[in-house]
């Protein structure tokens, strides 16, 4: 009896507007941590759990939404830190909608503790879950959580 050869489990992180300057905008409330050194951490998580990483950031709306649609039967889950899309982006919502793919929003800061208008995400209802509040271990939990939904190892 053959088996049939699983494929490697895949995960896309996608970081939205700004957060190309994480270390240097804003440290009191996002933290010193570069997306670099979270990418970084993130891989060593990836290769411990024997799952395929990919990072991508944007400053443009459309490309985080092609980067979701591309998801679409390549990965098995995503994180998604869209930054001030969270509260604008109708198109973003749509495409994980329309993307079949289980996502996980996150955040740095609790977004549910700022502002009014960051109260509000247009992502949040066709998520899979929101991580908020944990700095740049909210990166960490999303995995954590990832993984658990795609049946990999912790």
């Amino acid at each position: 009896m053959s088996s049939k050869p699983q494929h490697k489990k895949r995960i896309l992180v996608l970081n939205g507007c700004n957060l190309n300057l994480l270390g240097a905008r804003e440290p009191e409330i996002y933290g010193r941590d570069t997306l670099a050194d979270i990418e970084t951490r993130l891989a060593a998580l990836a290769k411990k759990a024997g799952v395929e990483l990919e990072c991508f950031q944007s400053n443009h709306e459309g490309a985080l939404i092609d980067r979701i649609q591309q998801a679409r039967g390549k990965a098995d889950a995503i994180l998604i830190n869209p930054g001030a899309f969270t509260h604008t982006s109708v198109g973003i919502r749509d495409a994980i909608a329309g993307a079949g793919v289980p996502t996980i929003e996150l955040h740095l800061s609790n977004i549910h503790a700022r502002e009014g208008f960051r109260r509000h995400s247009f992502l949040a209802p066709v998520c899979v879950g929101q991580i908020a509040g944990f700095g740049a271990g909210s990166y960490e939990l999303a995995f954590a959580a990832a993984l658990r939904i795609i049946g990999g190892r912790p």
